[in-house]
Formats: C-alpha cells, structure tokens, sequence
C-alpha cells in the first residue's frame, strides 16, 4: 500500500503501541495462508471488466481477503461491509484504504461468495490448502478419525417464501430436536488435520457417508459409537483398515467389575483418548470462527462454506508449524 495517505483512524491505529488480538490473529493468517495459490486457483473464473461498463472490477486479492475475514469472524455481508467501514484492522488487511479507495459493498461481496459456489471452488480451496501443507511436510497417511457435528438452520420462516429451508432436517439427538445439517469429517490422528469433509442434512445417519470421509491409505480408523457397523458396511468390504469404534455408552457402563471388564473400560478411555483429537477441528469451527448456525439457504451454498472453513481452520491449526519454519 505504498505511496497511500493513511486516514486518521488508521494513522491512530499504525501507531499504536499494543497489538490486539484481532491484529496478532491476521498478522499470522497473512503469513500463513497461500495467497498465491488461491489466486491463481480463483483467477480464471474472476470478471477482468465490469458487465455494464462501470467501475472496473475490485482486485481478486481484496476481495478474497474480504470473503476469508467473513469466515473468520463470522459476518453477514451487510456486517462485513459496516466492519470494513468501521474497523481499521480489517480494511488494511484487506489492502483498502478510506481516502482513496472504495469499499466494497454487500452486492459486491454477495456476488463474489456467488462466484466460489457457481464454480464449485470451496472444494478445490480445501484442495489447495491440504496440497499446501503436504508440500510442507504435514501429510496425511497412516489413521483417520471419523466424526460429525450438528450446525442448526434458522427455523425461523421470515423470508420471501415464509418457509423454512427445505434442504435442511430435523433430527434428534439425545431428547433435544434439532433442525438443521451436518458436517462430517475425516481428521488424521497423528496431526489432528481434516482431510475430508462431507455436508449431509441433518438427518443422514453418520455412517452413510463415512466411506468418503477415507482417503483409502489409512490402516486404521476411529469412530464414536454412532459408526457402530462400519466395517460390515459393503463399502469397506474390501478394505484391510481396522475399525476401532466406541462402545455404545450403555454398554460400557455396564461392563462388569472383572478384570476383563476393567481391561475393556481402559481400552475404551484409550480409544476415547484418540477420538478426541476430532473435537479441536469442531472447536474451531464452531467456536473460534463462530459457524453455529446457517446463514445461507440450501445445501450448495453451505458446501462451499464448509470447505473454506475447513480450510482455514487447517490453516489455524497447523499456523505454529507453517510459522516455525519461516
């Protein structure tokens, strides 16, 4: 941004003394995302002129600045435009400045979150990514770790047609309804990285799409109780994986007080113990980059999200190794 008149809040800001958190976190997603390889990626389906003749195009590199800020704090596209209005840190990481440049408004940022979905380019983000941290040493091999999580759709019918989205269910989970989809992923259990991910409706039993969630190379595979039945599953016929699945909770709690009953329980809290490296994903998912509920209608839409998100929070969790070996 040389040679740009900084405004007064940004002047205010670059000289600041302490860094917040909000600067420390894109200060290290400005190293370790590959800029480079999204673009090029995104590039070729990205408008060089504007349809009508008006004002040219803003560049792809802000706009993907923009769309990956969205994710990361979880904006709609009127607050994402109100946030570059308002908050420095995010308008200079998305290279904009207030006294020369215009601010992309909510259309603009609608449409290119169109543009990802009509070319399918969440998927090949995720792609990009996982190939960018294999070419640094992070790969993927030897066990995966199956699971999936709820994320709820508005059940509200406030919209044009006053219905609620039909490609979202309901499903149950322990004595509470939830209406809504699923993420389903599979998480390397050396490096707690995902390297798959499937979106289903809600009501898509775990085990149906577990087979996608393999890469194929994996000798081992762990699951909750809820893929009971995935080894006999025809799909796996053919695979020499071992499946160690959870006991139905019921089950264990009822395992006698015998030695064998007690070596039983050990082995669980032991499988249990690998399980858990699934919950850091679904943790930063849902926590740090706040994606709880559905904003966006239909499951197309929601594909493409799941897989930018997938992306960066692989991006997140692997940031202090890809920063290490600057």
């Amino acid at each position: 941004m040389g040679g740009k008149q900084l405004g007064f809040s940004d002047y205010e800001q670059a000289t600041a003394k302490k860094q917040t958190k909000r600067e420390k976190f894109l200060a290290e997603m400005e190293v370790v995302v590959p800029w480079d390889a999204l673009i090029a990626l995104i590039e070729p389906h990205y408008p060089k002129t504007s349809k009508k003749g008006g004002r040219p195009p803003y560049p792809l590199m802000t706009m993907l600045r923009i769309h990956l800020l969205q994710q990361w704090y979880s904006l709609s596209d009127p607050a994402m435009e109100e946030a570059l209005i308002e908050v420095p840190t995010m308008r200079r990481f998305a290279g904009i400045d207030l006294v020369s440049d215009r601010i992309p408004d909510e259309t603009t940022i609608l449409t290119f979150r169109h543009l990802l979905e009509k070319h399918e380019l969440g998927e090949q983000i995720f792609e990009t990514v996982k190939a960018h941290l294999s070419a640094r040493g992070m790969t993927m091999r030897q066990g995966t770790i199956v699971d999936a999580t709820l994320i709820a759709a508005p059940s509200s019918t406030k919209n044009k047609e006053g219905k609620r989205d039909p490609e979202m269910h309901q499903t149950k989970k322990g004595n509470q309804w939830y209406h809504g989809m699923k993420v389903h992923i599979g998480v390397d259990k050396d490096s707690g990285l995902i390297h798959s991910v499937v979106t289903t409706a809600a009501n898509v039993h775990d085990l149906t799409p577990a087979a996608e969630l393999l890469h194929g190379d994996e000798r081992v595979v762990y699951g909750d109780a809820g893929y009971q039945g995935i080894a006999k599953r025809h799909e796996m016929a053919s695979k020499t994986t071992t499946f160690h699945v959870a006991m139905r909770p019921g089950k264990r709690r009822a395992l006698p007080d015998t030695a064998e009953g007690r070596l039983q329980d050990l082995i669980e809290a032991a499988k249990a113990h690998i399980r858990a490296k699934v919950e850091h994903p679904f943790r930063v998912i849902k926590q740090q980059f706040g994606f709880q509920k559905t904003r966006l209608r239909g499951m197309a839409k929601n594909r493409c999200k799941v897989n930018v998100i997938a992306a960066l929070t692989n991006l997140f969790l692997a940031r202090r190794l890809l920063l290490s070996a600057i």
